[in-house]
């Protein structure tokens, strides 16, 4: 009878999540599309000069001019749109492809076997799974910079964690905690972040490792605690568990003595080569998302002719795939849109040279806290974290010389100013492309996600008044 009521109570949750909808990205995105607009004819229009150094666009700090506004008109705000989708096409693409081939995956049966194959062996012990799965995206985020290869995972956990009882919510907390609240963050060897902001400041690559790997240690705590946190109070209370477009029935349709099948085995020894060939391949051989994506197609292919699927079906498997992608792909484009718009303006140098003149005028104890808050905002504008580094750090790097603050804390400053703003920002396209896909609102996510990013800030501050007053370096 009690577990009779309890199911009642998250169908019932389930329901209303899907009726209060929220906020759609799409508005969301368009309004701050159009706030952006109307700033191209008021504020003034700046240019730093650019050159080019082993293969990066750097900006000269010493050489910025306030040039004539280039507003953007009605028409070309809609340009824009276009403009945006065609810069973000790899990244579409990426997702559209993966899509499919995770169509092809399903079509077999293997990942579903996966998932009930996992919430028998880990059962009464379910909570396992949290610390356990976070621990390895975090790795994947710190080591090797896995950010868009999160779009993978979630489409598997989240079907997985409502297997185990959980909701929603915890399988893509589990993803986005890891890899990129903890892991993307702390950037202990992030190539993407870390890495080009020392290059940038001309320091030893991953130096400085022994303090990255003390707020990874932390933030890792933080994440599985967070999570955890989330997992009693809806087992305490199911109307507070969130299940998007997913059905909560979902999570008492498995028989404990499930078994795998020979089919399904050697599929799922396929599948886990993928994962291992694209940790090899992005370490080793420099791979990015056209191989990732190559590899992923080639195991959905195999793994059909060993799951006896004919081509129609596998045909229709994958367009399947790609049809439950295209409102994540599509706002990665849209996101896009913003740094275009930005651009044309001339908005984007002004608003760096304002942050820099902001920071130039704090007393060197404080300067390193106001690089991060600086970098925390203008990660909004420019959500890449190989594009935030290579963007700033031409100007962070001389600012800190002349503040008295060390390069090495600067660039740890403006890594973690950018990151722990990647769990918020709409304009990445990253966060509003998962939760698309799993029909998660954005101001619901804001909502859950914003006390730990708020515990992240107030841990970053720490450690950097650490690092200033150990003189973080080597220089």
């Amino acid at each position: 009878m009690n577990t009779a009521k309890q199911l009642k109570k998250v169908e019932s949750s389930a329901t209303n999540n899907k009726k209060k909808g929220g906020l759609s990205a799409y508005v969301l995105m368009f309004f701050i599309i159009a706030v952006l607009t109307l700033l191209t004819y008021v504020v003034p229009a700046g240019k730093y000069e650019r050159y080019e150094e082993n293969g990066r666009t750097m900006i000269d700090p010493a050489k910025f001019e306030f040039v004539k506004n280039t507003p953007v008109g009605l028409l070309d705000m809609f340009n824009a749109f276009h403009q945006g989708m065609v810069n973000a096409a790899p990244i579409i693409l990426f997702v559209l492809l993966f899509g499919g081939a995770l169509g092809m995956m399903q079509a077999t049966g293997a990942i579903d076997a996966l998932i009930r194959f996992t919430v028998q062996k880990f059962g009464a012990k379910k909570k396992l799974i949290i610390p356990v799965m976070v621990l390895i995206f975090s790795l994947l985020g710190t080591l090797i910079g896995s950010a868009e290869d999160s779009l993978v995972y979630i489409a598997i956990i989240v079907p997985m964690t409502i297997a185990l009882g959980f909701d929603a919510l915890t399988g893509l907390a589990i993803v986005f905690l890891g890899m990129l609240g903890a892991g993307f963050t702390a950037g202990i060897t992030n190539p993407f972040t870390i890495g080009v902001a020392q290059t940038v400041a001309e320091l030893p690559m991953y130096s400085g490792i022994g303090l990255r790997i003390a707020i990874y240690v932390v933030f890792y705590i933080l994440s599985v605690v967070y999570i955890m946190r989330h997992v009693n109070k809806i087992e305490k209370n199911p109307e507070l568990a969130v299940y998007g477009k997913f059905n909560p029935n979902d999570s008492i349709q498995f028989d404990n003595d499930y078994k795998l099948n020979k089919k399904h085995a050697i599929s799922l020894f396929v599948f886990l080569g993928c994962f291992v060939a694209l940790i090899y391949g992005v370490i080793s051989l420099g791979w990015y998302i056209s191989e990732i994506v190559g590899v992923f197609l080639l195991g959905a292919i195999i793994m059909g002719l060993i799951g006896k699927l004919s081509g129609n079906e596998m045909t229709d498997a994958f367009l399947k795939g790609c049809s439950e992608m295209i409102p994540g792909a599509m706002i990665i484009g849209v996101a896009n849109t913003i740094l275009v718009v930005l651009t044309a303006g001339g908005l984007l140098d002004t608003i760096l040279y304002s942050a820099s003149g902001l920071l130039d005028g704090l007393p060197p104890s404080i300067t390193a806290i106001g690089i991060a808050v600086v970098n925390f905002f203008i990660h909004f504008l420019v959500p890449s974290g190989s594009g935030h580094a290579s963007l700033v750090m031409p100007i962070m790097a001389p600012l800190a010389d002349l503040v008295g603050v060390t390069r090495q804390t600067t660039a740890f400053a403006t890594v973690m100013g950018g990151g722990v703003s990647n769990l918020i920002i709409p304009t990445g396209g990253l966060l509003l492309a998962a939760l698309g896909m799993m029909g998660i609102p954005y101001a619901q996510w804001v909502k859950w996600v914003l006390p730990y990013v708020l515990i992240q800030v107030a841990v970053v501050l720490i450690f950097l008044v650490i690092a200033q007053a150990i003189n973080y370096g080597p220089f």
